[in-house]
């Protein structure tokens, strides 16, 4: 753990990047804050991921009260890094503007877990939607409206 109790920089070490590959992101808002309880703030988290398409490919994302999954493959010319920061710096920037704050909106680093060949894409993808109810959000996951996966 760093000086500022975040285990940001252990979350780094051994990270490497690899165009083509599928990698489930996992990024967390700055406190817990529960910023995405605000349709509109999710919506615009959701487009700026729908829009890095030159950087990734969106298989599935889930945004959650306070927090994000997005389920990606890499293309070219990118890593894991520099499509964090534009992700995170793009709706931090969109988002404080919406709600007229200033001010961090995420923690920093991010958990990165590429999958490997014999790992079922499309249940990753499932399960990964399926959290708003496990959380008990909603009953149906039709009536989350912060989802979407290329294959449901």
């Amino acid at each position: 753990m760093n000086k500022t109790g975040s285990h940001a920089g252990a979350l780094r070490k051994g990270r490497v990047s690899e165009t083509g590959r599928i990698y489930l992101i996992t990024c967390v808002t700055w406190k817990r804050k529960e910023i995405f309880s605000q349709w509109a703030c999710g919506r615009l988290l959701a487009t700026v991921l729908i829009n890095e398409h030159r950087r990734a490919e969106t298989l599935a994302y889930v945004v959650m009260p306070d927090h994000l999954h997005w389920l990606i493959q890499l293309s070219n010319d990118t890593s894991l890094d520099r499509l964090m920061r534009t992700v995170k710096g793009v709706s931090s920037h969109r988002i404080n503007r919406e709600l007229n704050r200033t001010g961090r909106l995420w923690q920093p680093g991010y958990h990165d877990h590429a999958l490997r060949r014999e790992e079922d894409l499309v249940a990753m993808a499932r399960y990964m939607v399926a959290n708003p109810l496990r959380a008990g959000l909603v009953k149906h996951i039709g009536d989350y409206p912060l989802w979407d996966a290329a294959w449901l």
